[in-house]
């Protein structure tokens, strides 16, 4: 056991006293606690507002959790491995949370540190956690939760804990993650990164144009769900689209689609005046710096639409926000390869096969790409993340001969 100091952190739960405990992955306890946890989100009227934790509450709902551990499933026994300390984002309000139940579902004792930013999302799901908490059923549990905050140029803090911990696990860009790891950890330990990612869409236009209006709709609303309800921010959100097929077919494909969601962001979308600023600076840069830009399109505040020429490896400099869409043509699937790099984690799609799919990913051997998957799916967290398996990381193997 060591402490925390009380003084220079913000206990949102748990305390100082920071204990190692540990338990096999998937543990039942575990399991039921996160149920409890769900059904209190999922029970709140207030929270049902936020989608994003309406989709966290039926992500940890008890018959999600036995799939997962379904698809886990090992021979090996296996344990947590100690104490894990999670640097977490600030632009993902619901981020953090994820990251703790990673830790938890392997079975470790955790410390979270959110951002300093006071999300709504980050004080509701606390306020539950600790009301949870006080049950004589979750006394062990309670032990293995420490969700903390304090000031990010205390850099004296995370060098204390790095120094304490079994696995530090970090979520930020690069410049973040690389100065974090100044911070030695202790010899036996380790870090697990998620840094700084891209992500695009695919889009067959032919089906596109096959599409029935409330067929289109439900799309439109899906891609919606993948972009807007993080204005962009998250890293598996597309920031490019690609249109697939014969330059007139794509070109008809687009303004059907863009249409369609511009008239869903007029019911839905809630846009700060700073995003229409933001959108125009970006657009004058964009026709100023890259020589790759082709035409622009303005459908309304809530939506721009940049076209490129041409596109290479370096494809992820290419980044909106707040509806901010750079789009290509493409004349089919294998012409993707050239654009793949380390960056790119989610593709998300529609109108192609999972077959067609798999087989362009074995032909192309990528370096790329982490997640295919359609449109509608690409916020979905899995246990397997930038390609890692996080309950395998998390946990270590005892081999009993």
């Amino acid at each position: 056991m060591f402490k925390l100091p009380k003084l220079k952190i913000n206990y949102l739960v748990g305390s100082e006293k920071i204990e190692q405990k540990t338990l096999q992955p998937f543990s039942k306890e575990i399991c039921n606690f996160l149920n409890e946890f769900s059904k209190n989100i999922i029970s709140s009227k207030t929270l049902n507002k936020y989608p994003d934790l309406i989709g966290l509450a039926f992500w940890c709902r008890n018959s999600n959790l036995i799939n997962l551990k379904k698809n886990f499933y090992s021979k090996s026994l296996r344990f947590g491995k100690g104490i894990v300390f999670h640097i977490t984002p600030s632009n993902v309000p619901t981020n953090f949370i994820y990251s703790l139940i990673f830790g938890l579902l392997s079975g470790n004792t955790n410390i979270v540190k959110v951002p300093s930013k006071d999300f709504f999302q980050i004080k509701v799901l606390c306020k539950i956690l600790n009301k949870i908490l006080k049950k004589r059923k979750y006394k062990a549990i309670k032990l293995m939760i420490n969700i903390i905050r304090y000031n990010d140029l205390d850099t004296n803090l995370t060098k204390f804990i790095s120094n304490k911990v079994d696995i530090r696990v970090i979520w930020g860009g690069d410049e973040t993650i690389n100065k974090i790891r100044l911070n030695p950890l202790k010899p036996s330990a380790t870090d697990i990164t998620f840094a700084d990612r891209y992500s695009l869409c695919c889009i067959n236009s032919e089906q596109i144009l096959k599409l029935d209006s409330s067929k289109l709709d439900k799309l439109t609303r899906e891609f919606y769900n993948d972009t807007y309800l993080m204005d962009q921010n998250a890293c598996s959100s597309p920031q490019i689209i690609i249109w697939l097929g014969e330059d007139k077919i794509s070109n008809k494909a687009k303004e059907i689609f863009w249409k369609q969601l511009d008239k869903n962001l007029k019911i839905k979308y809630d846009l700060p005046d700073i995003a229409v600023v933001d959108k125009f600076n970006q657009l004058c840069l964009d026709i100023i710096n890259n020589d790759k830009y082709y035409k622009n399109k303005i459908y309304s505040n809530y939506l721009h639409t940049v076209e490129i020429k041409s596109l290479n490896h370096d494809v992820n400099i290419l980044r909106g926000k707040w509806g901010y869409f750079y789009q290509s043509n493409f004349k089919n699937i294998n012409n993707l390869k050239k654009i793949i790099n380390k960056k790119i984690q989610t593709m998300t799609y529609f109108g192609l096969k999972k077959s067609d799919l798999l087989n362009f990913v074995i032909k192309s051997k990528l370096i790329g790409v982490d997640r295919i998957v359609p449109i509608g799916n690409a916020l979905n967290i899995s246990l397997n993340w930038d390609g890692y398996n996080t309950i395998n990381q998390m946990s270590r193997v005892i081999d009993i001969d």
